[in-house]
């Protein structure tokens, strides 16, 4: 019996010794496990505050240029109010001795009165013993002259009369007033054009054909200005190439303008990025010149191939656009050609650019009325994909093969030969390698308070094809019958 009862107690020990293991493993396994969210909280902590001064870093040097911008503006302002004061005061100093000037030549005036000199000549006689004797006389009239000088009268409120603007500028008045007015004019016009927007790191722009050229290169100056770009690219590695040369505020998308559903595509996605405030600008950069040659070589679709982009595109995306951009009271950019204003060249490409010219000019005149700019940029010759040799001369050689024996007959076996000769002398002679020169145009046209309507980009633009634009047609005609060559069975 002893022992029965010593094995229970025994038991009942044992038993109390399990649940205190039990309950100490329990513990242990409660401590861990809160430890272990302990840990996790901190680490998630950790890792929103890392978060956190990250934004605040980039805020802080957001600032910082924004701070930089506002100082170097005052700056330009002060300069600016500075040169007005100073041209105020040179106005009055001008002014103060246009006044002396009219009041000496009244004084002589009349000083040489005819009849005041008669009656001074009667007087002579009686004066004439004791005026030549008297030594003070010169001094007597030097003291007369001032006298009259003190006398005179201004005009009515200090104004300076015509006749004396005449007598002081001579036969050739109406030559320096013009001159004065074209040169305020100028004047005028300069400071005009240097004004530029406010609050660019809030304001969103669009821009087309990123992948390389104009676009890329423009996308990586506007993102360096503070604007928040939307880069629409035809290719993937174009996107990726230029987020990774940007910064954060540029944003991508696929985007072919030829296609409804790409462009549908990405202005829902710009819809969703520029929220209530719009899009401010929309560069229509995107483009492609090939097929170009001799009109008779093309084919219909070679003309619509380059339509869709250049044309249809353009205007796709700009009344797609459209809303965005007037709820912003934005810009609208388009990228047109020199070859736009003068047609030297067969194919779709000038047809294109001739069409972009009339749909800006139209729509700018249209939509003027609800605050938004409609700009024209009209480039030169560049080196681009557009412009590049190998690709023209791939082309040339597909159009000829593809006429017919009587067509390549009345042209000549050489003409594809000179024809290309004459292109790669034309290239490598015009094309410029400095392509900023385009992009500083499509800067201002998004910067400026008071944008232009028209750019013209590149010295060969300027001096060459926008006063041939202006000339007779006969003119251009004969220009490129001596620069291109001839067809052997010509007439």
């Amino acid at each position: 019996m002893l022992s029965r009862l010593l094995k229970e107690h025994q038991a009942k020990q044992n038993e109390r010794k399990d649940l205190q293991e039990k309950r100490r493993r329990d513990a242990i396994a409660a401590a861990t496990c809160l430890t272990e969210a302990l840990v996790d909280h901190l680490n998630v902590g950790v890792a929103q505050a890392y978060v956190n001064q990250r934004k605040l870093d980039h805020e802080v040097k957001t600032l910082q240029v924004q701070a930089s911008q506002f100082s170097k503006q005052t700056a330009q302002w002060i300069n600016m109010v500075e040169g007005f004061n100073q041209a105020l005061k040179e106005i009055g100093d001008v002014e103060n001795w246009a006044r002396s000037i009219e009041m000496d030549m009244r004084t002589i005036a009349t000083a040489l009165d005819p009849s005041e000199l008669k009656q001074k000549n009667n007087q002579k006689g009686k004066r004439k013993g004791t005026d030549r004797g008297d030594p003070s006389l010169p001094n007597k009239r030097i003291r007369m002259f001032f006298e009259q000088f003190g006398s005179q009268k201004q005009t009515p409120e200090g104004n300076i009369n015509t006749p004396f603007l005449y007598e002081l500028l001579g036969e050739n008045a109406w030559y320096y007033i013009t001159a004065s007015f074209a040169l305020l004019w100028i004047l005028v016009w300069l400071y005009r054009d240097s004004l530029e927007i406010d609050n660019i790191s809030n304001k969103y722009v669009f821009v087309t054909g990123c992948d390389t050229g104009f676009g890329n290169l423009l996308c990586k100056k506007l993102d360096r200005r503070g604007f928040r770009v939307l880069a629409g690219c035809l290719t993937e590695k174009g996107a990726d190439d230029l987020k990774r040369a940007a910064g954060p505020h540029l944003k991508t998308v696929l985007l072919d303008v030829t296609s409804k559903d790409s462009i549908q595509t990405a202005m829902e996605w710009t819809k969703k990025e520029v929220g209530d405030r719009g899009l401010w600008g929309i560069v229509n950069n995107a483009g492609r010149s090939l097929p170009m040659g001799p009109s008779e070589w093309m084919r219909v679709e070679d003309f619509h191939s380059t339509l869709n982009v250049n044309m249809n595109g353009v205007i796709a995306m700009t009344m797609t656009f459209l809303p965005l951009i007037k709820k912003a009271q934005g810009r609208i950019v388009n990228v047109a050609s020199v070859l736009g204003r003068v047609a030297a060249n067969g194919g779709g490409y000038g047809i294109s650019k001739f069409a972009v010219e009339c749909f800006s000019d139209c729509l700018r005149r249209d939509i003027g009325y609800f605050g938004i700019k409609v700009c024209i940029i009209e480039p030169g010759f560049f080196k681009t994909a557009v412009t590049s040799l190998d690709p023209i001369e791939r082309e040339l050689h597909r159009l000829w093969n593809q006429l017919s024996p009587e067509v390549k007959a009345s042209y000549g076996e050489k003409y594809l030969d000179n024809y290309i000769k004459v292109q790669r002398l034309i290239m490598n002679a015009v094309c410029d390698s400095d392509l900023t020169k385009v992009t500083s145009c499509m800067e201002h046209a998004l910067t400026a308070a008071h944008p232009r309507t028209r750019y013209s980009a590149g010295w060969d633009a300027k001096l060459l094809w926008i006063p041939l634009s202006y000339m007779p047609s006969f003119v251009v005609d004969i220009g490129l019958k001596l620069v291109l060559p001839r067809p052997s069975k010509s007439v």
